[in-house]
């Protein structure tokens, strides 16, 4: 019986465990929108579950359902399966493995939530029930060239920057809560083109879809298992990529190359790069693009200031921290219009 069901060891512990593993990881992710009659139970049944496998990873649990980015021990993988076939709102869930390995996640965190994706609409502007036609990558590579189609990006801009598929176009949101309102102004006078939607893995796309037909948008159409599904098929099947650049990814990875096109550029010198960073000082923890040279230059920091900041002792920049009189809230850097 596992006492504490989150994890109380600090983050270099964590680390320094994780990288002191003898075994490989599996990156995956999965979800399911079904009715979870008591979020709290089912959430503290998962982590023990999933604590006992040795599983890593960022999970939310909501009575609409569960979204899950883990990282599983290679040996444990069979396990895994069986653990999830055993439990009845996880059974179908489609499971999908990551483009490319490298170290993911180095902790598990289950949280509770009000929704599994955030974009906090009113339960009566959706219906799960009634969502957006699944197409496979073929028919999705099919369905982009047909006339009267309009491709949508569900994602936030700092993931469609490093990647996006030919020709779609892009919400200037950094949000998801204000995803849907620009998407919904994006289509005014084109209710009647085909649309299709495409985000990571496919769970942004279920609600959205069902959100634009319950605004009177009928014909509209979702990549099944997104850009990781995609990205998979294009290799197995030897099919040319339209979808160019990187996947963003929202765990220590930060990104999957899908094509070899670059499509972005570093954030301070603004030469050609598609390395996203977290700010090295921890005060900023700003998410931006960085080239090498200039990763070299700053030590991983986002400008000279932090530079300076991240160099000082430990106990000094927790001071710095704690005196703060106004903190900044961005967590990104402004994105480029695309």
């Amino acid at each position: 019986m596992i006492k504490k069901l989150y994890n109380k060891k600090s983050k270099d512990i964590l680390i320094e465990n994780l990288e002191a593993e003898t075994f490989n990881r599996i990156t995956c992710s999965f979800y399911n929108y079904i009715k979870i009659n008591s979020p709290f139970d089912f959430r503290n049944k998962l982590y023990s579950l999933f604590h006992t496998l040795n599983i890593f990873g960022r999970i939310y649990v909501a009575d609409e359902g569960i979204n899950a980015q883990i990282s599983v021990p290679s040996h444990n993988w069979a396990n895994f399966l069986k653990t999830i076939s055993e439990i009845s709102e996880l059974s179908d869930v489609q499971i999908k493995k990551a483009i490319s390995e490298g170290i993911s996640f180095y902790k598990l965190v289950v949280k509770v939530k009000k929704e599994i994706v955030a974009y906090r609409i009113p339960k009566n502007k959706y219906n799960m029930k009634i969502i957006g036609k699944h197409l496979s990558t073929e028919q999705f590579n099919s369905a982009i060239n047909k006339e009267q189609t309009t491709i949508i990006d569900m994602r936030n801009i700092y993931e469609s920057e490093v990647g996006k598929f030919k020709n779609a176009e892009i919400p200037q949101v950094e949000k998801s809560k204000d995803l849907l309102p620009e998407v919904r102004r994006m289509l005014k006078g084109r209710e009647h083109h085909q649309v299709l939607l495409y985000c990571t893995g496919g769970i942004r796309c279920e609600k959205a879809s069902s959100f634009l037909i319950n605004e009177g948008i009928e014909n509209v159409k979702q990549l099944k298992g997104g850009i990781i599904q995609y990205a998979h098929d294009i290799k197995k099947n030897g099919v040319k990529s339209k979808f160019i650049g990187k996947n963003f990814v929202f765990d220590a990875r930060l990104g999957e190359r899908v094509s070899d096109d670059i499509i972005s550029n570093c954030h301070i010198c603004n030469k050609s790069s598609d390395i996203h960073r977290d700010c090295k000082n921890d005060a900023c923890h700003i998410l931006f693009i960085q080239c090498q040279e200039c990763e070299r230059d700053l030590n991983g920091c986002c400008s000279d200031k932090c530079k300076e900041i991240a160099s000082l002792p430990i106990e000094t920049q927790k001071d710095l921290r704690k005196n703060r009189n106004s903190p900044d809230k961005r967590r990104y850097f402004k994105s480029p219009q695309l």
